[in-house]
């Protein structure tokens, strides 16, 4: 695969599943509509927008490395040539993941929905057990020592402080 057919299959499965994951299934839950907030008010709905943000810039800095680096989407039919383990993916193994959930927590803070709340839970359980029972065992086979070693150095939720520097 290349650059450019990697691209266009980074952006539709960046539509197809976070923008339903993370956009789509949180509006049919809040209706994006904003609740009284019994937590604190503004200062908690400006930590929701500053989750959203950062969801965001981690999800498209993901996706890009994906098709960039790795010439391949984050869609298991159409997987990478190459293991990432740059930009996010030096402080976390999972950083689309984390994005996802910190773009439906964020959203749970900003419109003050607590049902938000649950459906992030869920959803990350969902992606433990995805991560667990089928990408890291497929990464492993994929990519071997190189994978065993990223696993050593960088933890698959918890993020590192100083970022991970691979020996070359």
């Amino acid at each position: 695969m290349n650059r450019v057919s990697a691209a266009f299959g980074s952006i539709v499965f960046f539509f197809l599943a976070p923008g339903t994951v993370a956009g789509l299934v949180p509006w049919w839950i809040s209706g994006w509509t904003a609740q009284p907030s019994a937590l604190g008010g503004e200062p908690v709905r400006m930590a929701g927008v500053a989750l959203i943000s950062a969801g965001l810039i981690v999800l498209i800095d993901s996706f890009r490395r994906f098709a960039m680096e790795g010439l391949g989407t984050p869609a298991p039919v159409l997987p990478t040539k190459h293991l990432v383990v740059s930009g996010w993916y030096r402080h976390v193994r999972n950083p689309m993941y984390v994005a996802v959930i910190s773009l439906i927590l964020g959203q749970a803070l900003l419109f003050a929905d607590v049902r938000l709340l649950a459906y992030a839970a869920m959803v990350w359980f969902a992606f433990h057990v995805v991560v667990t029972q089928y990408e890291e065992p497929t990464l492993r086979q994929t990519f071997g020592e190189d994978y065993e070693v990223y696993c050593r150095a960088v933890g698959r939720w918890r993020p590192r402080a100083a970022p991970w520097q691979p020996k070359s």
